[in-house]
């Protein structure tokens, strides 16, 4: 059994989640290990990504964790099975890991809900506000890690995935570069609004009783609910985060946020008007 120098984030899902449900089964590592007929250094290097495991094994462990839903576990095999390897693979070494990661996970998504309050989110923005963005960024970036970074993000905006976003008037007005990046970024979005696959809205500043998102959020469907993850921005890169109940209280949180937002039609309204502001 070979072993991985550094699992991605969606070998580490599959990992978690084969660890979770031998948790919830009652088991310690040894017994299952004894089930499946290996040694517990095998299983444990399974449950930390560090190995693959294969379509025959993991459905015997699901079996022996008296797991039933066979929706679930086709899942996990897909994900066990699965041999991609996507575009953002020439970025390895070149990037940080979490770049590949998230592009990965948006390959692999049914859709994606963001919530952003202070920049345009990446998959809407123009080339011009993506640099204006890496450039400001502390510690400053080299010359060529700005344009890998470009490069990256433009790619990822070819996925075609149900996408709706929520942005705060907040976003729409901050000047990341000059009036013409801000009128191109703009104008951009309205043409994104009219695109089949994304639902845009705007939450104007004059809401009231508007608490409930405090920083940008990025939401992204599984293959099954129970393999949904939260994409937060941190300062060294985004924190995926897949617990169930934190996953609850995001969705929680996106329909409140979608609440205090304008419906399309009025969003477009909206950004229309701030154009003829520029």
């Amino acid at each position: 059994m070979t072993t991985r120098r550094e699992p991605t984030a969606r070998q580490l899902r599959l990992a978690v989640e084969l660890r979770r449900l031998r948790d919830a089964a009652g088991l310690s590592a040894r017994e299952a290990a004894a089930l499946l007929g290996v040694n517990p250094v095998q299983l444990s290097h399974i449950e930390s990504g560090s190995s693959g495991v294969s379509e025959e094994r993991l459905r015997r462990l699901a079996s022996h964790y008296a797991c039933t839903d066979e929706e679930f576990i086709d899942a996990l095999v897909a994900m066990a099975t699965d041999r991609t390897r996507g575009w953002w693979e020439e970025y390895r070494g070149l990037l940080p890991t979490p770049f590949l990661d998230l592009s990965e996970l948006e390959h692999h998504a049914r859709f994606e809900r963001q919530v952003s309050v202070l920049y345009v989110p990446g998959l809407l923005q123009t080339e011009a506000y993506a640099r204006a963005v890496f450039q400001s960024r502390l510690p400053e970036l080299t010359r060529q890690e700005i344009e890998l970074r470009i490069q990256h993000r433009m790619a990822r905006q070819s996925i075609r995935i149900p996408h709706e976003v929520v942005i705060h008037e907040a976003a729409l007005r901050i000047r990341v570069s000059d009036r013409a990046t801000s009128y191109a970024q703009l104008t951009r979005l309205l043409e994104l609004s009219e695109a089949d696959h994304v639902t845009l809205r705007v939450i104007p500043f004059d809401v009231d009783g508007f608490a409930t998102a405090g920083s940008t959020m990025t939401y992204v469907g599984g293959p099954v609910a129970k393999l949904d993850t939260v994409v937060r921005d941190a300062p060294h890169g985004s924190v995926l985060i897949d617990s169930e109940a934190q996953l609850n209280t995001y969705r929680t949180t996106f329909r409140a946020v979608e609440a205090s937002a304008l419906d399309p039609e009025r969003s477009r309204e909206l950004i229309h008007k701030l154009t003829k502001e520029l």
